[in-house]
């Protein structure tokens, strides 16, 4: 076997919906040197971590720390250790992602009730409600932007909802954190997770995660050391062991806890990656971050429609940070991506079920979510589309976009006076 060559990967600008080039300090953060888990530096990082996720969750919870696994590990760990066989759950399905957590959900066992809406289209309150009511389910499991549709779930009346009915509510922010509103505790979510892989502006491998006080209590309920590091004074749940070992909540808590109770070896870069991600977001703010993100996005969907291009889904539920655009017609949508990163090395998303083939998903995310991107993105596929024979406004797209940034930049400038 002959010796692999050195790692050398392609220099890639990806504007797709995910994932995206991480913030460089993120991976400076990450090159940093290893220390062992119970190092005295390692668990004063660990509570540093849970204080600035903390903030980027807007949350008080006591249980706001890492699951070492991509974003669906933290989707797994949350649903396993909150359903136990049997339970009812609700899926309001708007996505992809939503079959996600059916399926999910699905695996643990539980009775899983779905509602649907046409991909494109968010869920009414009231909606949510009827489901609750009709269906009483143990926990609501829903997404808060599913980038398959680049739709942004209104979540602000789902803890209330599911406080009147005595529900758990988990939310799938893995697409939307840090770049979309959201307010874990002012909207009562018991439990909410993401990744870190869009707008917190690292790479895919830890997920972040916040557990409220009722799904703690929920959770605990079924606690069981394993054997091999119990002790005679460690009480085991009353309720079902958790059917994870890796996922299980209530382990990884004791992990987080001042007992430091061994679960596994801590992903320590992953931890210095994740840590950075939270505190260039705290140090920017959140109000900033996610203000950042919006004119990203506005300035993408103006420079977009100027071309000629028709966006897709309601425009007023639109995630900040990604946009579907409906592929010309006599265009191959797959040939124009494949020319946009061999040419200009510009990755952007196709898309999942009815939508494949039919429309491009475009992000302005994290560390992408920033002018220099947004016209260098639609500059390109301009002259991609253009070469491809599609009828499009040319020279219109990059004015249109900058005119957003513009005035973004004059109302901030006059905020400031």
């Amino acid at each position: 076997m002959q010796a692999a060559p050195d790692l050398n990967p392609p220099a890639r600008l990806l504007m797709g919906p995910g994932p995206i080039n991480a913030d460089p300090r993120v991976l400076r953060a990450m090159a940093t040197p290893l220390v062992g888990q119970f190092d005295p530096s390692m668990t004063a990082l660990m509570g540093e971590t849970m204080a600035l996720y903390r903030e980027v969750f807007r949350t008080a919870n006591r249980w706001t720390l890492l699951v070492d696994a991509t974003a669906r590990g933290g989707i797994e760990a949350a649903l396993v250790s909150m359903i136990e066989p049997g339970d009812r759950v609700l899926v309001p399905i708007f996505g992809r992602f939503g079959h996600l957590l059916s399926e999910i959900a699905r695996r643990c066992e539980g009775d899983v009730v779905e509602i649907e809406t046409e991909w494109g289209r968010v869920f009414d309150p009231g909606q949510v409600e009827d489901a609750v009511r009709k269906h009483r389910p143990k926990v609501i499991a829903i997404c808060q932007g599913d980038t398959s549709t680049t739709m942004c779930q209104p979540l602000a009346e789902i803890g209330a909802i599911a406080r009147r009915y005595d529900a758990l509510v988990y939310v799938d922010t893995t697409a939307s954190l840090g770049g979309n509103e959201l307010r874990t505790d002012d909207w009562q979510l018991d439990v909410v997770s993401a990744g870190l892989q869009k707008c917190l502006a690292g790479p895919s491998g830890s997920s972040p995660i916040t557990i409220g006080p009722r799904a703690e209590k929920a959770i605990v309920r079924r606690r069981h050391v394993e054997s091999g590091i119990a002790t005679p004074a460690d009480r085991r749940g009353p309720g079902a062991r958790i059917r994870s070992n890796y996922f299980d909540l209530a382990m990884i808590m004791d992990y987080w806890s001042e007992k430091r109770l061994n679960h596994h070896t801590e992903a320590t870069t992953m931890l210095y990656g994740a840590r950075e991600c939270a505190r260039i977001l705290v140090d920017e703010g959140m109000d900033a971050a996610i203000g950042r993100h919006r004119v990203a996005g506005e300035a993408m969907a103006e420079g977009l429609e100027a071309m000629g291009l028709r966006l897709f889904g309601e425009r007023a539920h639109k995630m900040a940070n990604v946009a579907g655009v409906f592929i010309p017609d006599n265009v191959a949508g797959e040939s124009v991506r494949a020319s946009l990163l061999a040419d200009f090395g510009i990755e952007i998303g196709t898309s999942f079920g009815p939508l494949a083939g039919k429309i491009w998903r475009i992000g302005t995310m994290g560390y992408n979510a920033r002018k220099d991107c947004v016209l260098t993105t639609l500059a390109a596929l301009e002259s991609v589309l253009l070469v491809h024979g599609a009828k499009i406004a040319a020279g219109q797209a990059v004015p249109a976009a900058l005119a957003v940034f513009r005035a973004a930049e004059d109302a901030k400038a006059r905020a400031a006076q």
